[in-house]
């Protein structure tokens, strides 16, 4: 599930007596409000191009800049007359994800997932993946101008993914949930296990030369049968928010649990991710299948009595808190902020975090998604009320 909707910008203090005391040892963090007013928003994405603007996409089909600490009064860009309906209580559709290209401050070229209406039987819409252009004349505006990369038919409303990221390798990595419902029961064996649709995976495509876009050559189901080429890795339930290390590439991602429990893996080309298998470390139907043979199991998992909603984070690699480097942030849509660190023996320990010396790791509100800028500083989107047309979120900073 989504369930995410508020933008903070967490600005993370480390205090070093408190480093590695004990699983339960908290991570000194100070959360600083810049900005509020957004609708939903539910990530953020920086175009790397020197201008250190913030662009947070809300729910709704807005993408809204942040300069100087203030939001523009009119929007990047506006696709909400494109999106299928939101429910206005609740709805995991929307604009869902957004990246710039590598060589944005040159081409000009970002991307936007969103849901889009479909009137086919057995079908509740289909996830869009497009590419714009910024205006020519004017940085701070984009035409509606699109080009469609890829068209993904959705048979539930929910678990849709829709993360966008760049990898170092300059391959666009796009995230899509298992097509929704309870329980993946999408054929015999679930969609996350099936090869041959792209639905709970997370994929990789080449969108720098042939149009739409070309397969990677070393894509570890290029030329097999029964198997999209497009796919990087599989078995995941509702991949929100995933990430690339800065320091050495490695691809954190959270993956939403279904009943029980939420977890975080590291992605690796080929991986098989457990989902419907596994929830986390556990069998999720032990009487009809619990093979672990060739599975990646998680580097953290917690229960529901700690979280409900896991959002996958960042590693912090920025430059005003070197002795945070190594530290992995994520959340919680419940308002619980973590950190992961990697221990000498390569397990990982989970961390809470002491927000604002409150000896609490709860921000003010439901975490809808994380973001970084190009410094380094890491972001969280939360909204105080709940809802795809809640004008309740807002900004924060780290700051010492």
């Amino acid at each position: 599930m989504n369930k995410r909707n508020f933008l903070i910008i967490v600005t993370i203090l480390f205090s070093s007596n408190t480093i590695l005391k004990s699983q339960q040892a908290d991570v000194a963090v100070k959360l600083v409000e810049i900005t509020s007013g957004f609708t939903s928003p539910v990530g953020m994405a920086t175009p790397n191009d020197g201008t250190n603007r913030l662009f947070v996409f809300e729910q709704g089909g807005k993408v809204k800049i942040v300069k100087n600490g203030k939001i523009l009064d009119e929007p990047f860009i506006d696709v909400s007359s494109r999106l299928d309906g939101l429910n206005i209580a609740y709805s995991e559709k929307g604009l869902l994800g957004m990246a710039f290209h590598p060589d944005y401050k040159n081409n000009g070229r970002f991307f936007l997932y969103y849901s889009a209406p479909l009137k086919q039987s057995g079908l509740d819409h289909k996830g869009v993946v497009a590419e714009f252009k910024v205006s020519p004349t004017n940085s701070d505006n984009a035409p509606l101008k699109e080009e469609i990369i890829m068209e993904i038919n959705q048979p539930e409303s929910n678990h849709n993914g829709g993360m966008l990221a760049f990898g170092p390798d300059r391959y666009l990595y796009i995230g899509l949930g298992d097509g929704g419902g309870a329980n993946d029961e999408h054929g015999t064996i679930g969609n996350g296990q099936n090869l041959n649709t792209l639905l709970g995976k997370i994929l990789r495509i080449d969108v720098n030369g042939k149009k739409p876009y070309d397969i990677p050559g070393d894509n570890p189901f290029v030329g097999k049968s029964n198997s999209k080429p497009e796919i990087y890795a599989y078995g995941l339930r509702n991949p929100w928010r995933f990430s690339f290390d800065r320091a050495n590439g490695k691809l954190f991602c959270g993956d939403v649990g279904q009943n029980k429990y939420e977890e975080i893996n590291i992605i690796k080309k080929g991986g098989n991710y457990g989902w419907r298998i596994m929830e986390g470390y556990h069998c999720f139907k032990p009487s009809s299948n619990c093979d672990k043979t060739g599975l990646e199991l998680p580097v953290d998992e917690y229960n529901h009595d700690i979280g409900i909603s896991i959002c996958g984070g960042y590693m912090y690699r920025g430059n005003s808190y070197p002795s945070l480097h190594g530290y992995y942030f994520f959340a919680d849509w419940n308002g619980k902020l973590f950190c992961l660190k990697q221990q000498p023996d390569g397990t990982w320990k989970r961390f809470d975090t002491n927000i604002n010396g409150t000896k609490k790791n709860e921000t003010e509100g439901k975490v809808n998604s994380m973001g970084i800028d190009d410094n380094g500083d890491i972001y969280v989107l939360t909204q105080k009320l709940f809802g795809p047309r809640s004008p309740t979120g807002v900004l924060w900073k780290i700051t010492p």
